[in-house]
């Protein structure tokens, strides 16, 4: 398992990922509570997300203009949803069909991504991104998903930054909102998992190296197909 963590932090690092969703499939394995599954998820994410900003910003990825529209709601609506505790009868059935419905979203722009000859604009639009941030906010609080697996599609089907810009500005969205959300879940944090600590250590190394490879090397396409795979395939196995 700890292997595990390791693989899944340095794939989703990659396309700009702190992995939460990856995580919460590997607990869900283990047969963890959902609420265990949600806190110590978000404490990974906050790991993670953390090193994939550094990198992000390292390598002058990272667009802040392109971040604070869709931050400043998503935070304070992340703490709303950190607060909420679903019960495992709503929970897997929720977090994995909207990771479904992302999966095909990201494989449709990964596919169609090359025939198309629009450029995209220097900045999202600051209204629509203000409703975008405050709505996945809310249900990345809820979930504790982090919220970049569900802001990434929607960046690109509208066509508002290319995968490399997505990938830094969802990197930083993952640790806003983390942070956020355990915030609203204080009530909740001893619930973590006594592994979380050999697990932190894990997915941070994974995460760095992941950042590394995503911040510099990957390719456009191949960054939207990674993701388009794994959020499939963590839908895939929550919603089963």
């Amino acid at each position: 398992m700890i292997l595990a963590f390791f693989l899944v932090a340095l794939i989703y690092a990659a396309v700009g990922q702190a992995g939460a969703t990856g995580y919460i499939a590997l607990m869900a394995i283990l047969g963890l509570p959902p609420l265990e599954m949600k806190i110590t998820a978000l404490a990974l994410n906050l790991v993670v997300a953390a090193i994939g900003t550094f990198m992000f910003q390292r390598a002058a990825q990272l667009s802040w203009r392109n971040l604070y529209p869709f931050a400043l709601l998503g935070f304070p609506f992340s703490v709303l949803g950190g607060s909420v505790n679903l019960g495992a009868g709503a929970y897997y059935p929720l977090v994995g069909t909207i990771l479904m419905l992302s999966g095909l979203l990201m494989a449709r722009s990964a596919l169609t991504r090359g025939t198309t000859t629009t450029r995209a604009p220097d900045h999202p639009p600051f209204v629509p991104a203000l409703i975008t941030g405050a709505v996945i906010g809310f249900i990345s609080g809820t979930t504790g998903t982090g919220g970049g697996v569900f802001l990434a599609p929607i960046i690109l089907a509208m066509n508002w930054a290319d995968a490399r810009q997505t990938a830094a500005t969802t990197a930083i969205y993952n640790l806003v909102n983390s942070a956020a959300a355990l915030i609203g879940a204080y009530a909740f944090w001893p619930q973590i998992s006594g592994s979380a600590p050999i697990w932190m250590v894990a997915v941070a190394i994974g995460g760095l190296a992941g950042a590394m490879l995503g911040s510099r090397f990957l390719s456009d396409k191949w960054l939207r197909v990674i993701l388009a795979l794994l959020l499939a395939g963590s839908g895939l196995k929550l919603f089963w």
